[in-house]
């Protein structure tokens, strides 16, 4: 089946969500909803992540799964509000393992965080299926950005995370710790093997001046257009680009906050023994 995506823009961040369905009253995903975060003071919100709720109750659907194509660092995860309202288990997939154990130690986190992936409900394996009511999902692995990306392809929809942006923005960065840029070439050309048909879905975009954001692709225009991975461009050219490019990106605006609960799923730490939840800024280590 040809699967119905409604598209959510946060704006502050310029991430996409999604909401997947078979029909009207079926089965759903939600992918990479957003949880409000105001960084001067600490606050968080369900604002953005409230509709994408909102539209799984009017249009009357189960939500099977919410969806993480990996530990983001630009966004808070609303993974478990999203949860708590309209249901659906926490997937990811299985290296975010390794994604926690490095920021494990760069948080210095509490004893009792163990990076076995058990904040999530399920992890997912490179090639594994899933159902979403009448759709059949596939898992794709496709490190680079970070070792744990997913891209998750549901009928003819390919949800990319941060592996590629649109044609005129180019390619993720691969410069946080686990990324590594030939990594990426490869993930993405494995991608790029899927029919040309194919519909790609963003997780952010970025546009140029005077294009507003846009969320959708497919896999042909990725291969003829993509301004850093098109068809004809060598993986020894992109890792050059790539590596010369990242060098020069400031750090995201909410790497600090966002990486601490992201490998929770979402979770905020434990609150210390004043009931106050607090999140860490290590200095002098990103």
């Amino acid at each position: 089946m040809r699967p119905i995506v409604k598209a959510f823009l946060d704006n502050d961040t310029e991430t996409w969500s999604y909401v997947v369905y078979d029909e009207p009253g079926g089965h759903a995903a939600v992918v990479d909803p957003v949880l409000d975060y105001d960084n001067k003071s600490g606050r968080t919100s369900t604002d953005t992540a409230q509709q994408l709720v909102d539209f799984v109750r009017e249009q009357d659907l189960t939500v099977d799964l919410v969806l993480e194509t990996h530990a983001h660092a630009d966004h808070l995860s609303a993974a478990p509000f999203v949860r708590d309202q309209v249901g659906g288990n926490i997937a990811i997939g299985e290296h975010i393992r390794q994604v926690q154990k490095i920021f494990r130690d760069v948080f210095n986190l509490e004893k009792q965080f163990l990076p076995d992936g058990s904040d999530f409900d399920v992890l997912f394996a490179d090639g594994d299926t899933f159902r979403i009511g009448k759709l059949e999902g596939r898992v794709i692995h496709t490190p680079g950005h970070t070792p744990a990306d997913m891209s998750w392809l549901i009928g003819d929809a390919l949800f990319v995370g941060d592996t590629l942006f649109l044609p005129d923005v180019g390619t993720a960065r691969c410069d946080f710790p686990g990324g590594d840029a030939r990594t990426l070439f490869r993930s993405i050309r494995k991608l790029l093997e899927l029919p040309g048909d194919t519909r790609m879905f963003m997780c952010h975009d970025y546009p140029p001046e005077g294009r507003e954001h846009a969320y959708e692709t497919t896999v042909g225009e990725q291969k003829r257009s993509n301004k850093h991975v098109r068809d004809g461009i060598s993986e020894d050219e992109f890792v050059q680009m790539r590596e010369e490019r990242d060098a020069t990106l400031d750090m995201p605006r909410l790497i600090l906050p966002s990486i601490q609960v992201n490998i929770r799923a979402g979770k905020m730490p434990p609150a210390e023994d004043n009931g106050v939840v607090y999140l860490k800024i290590p200095v002098n280590q990103l």
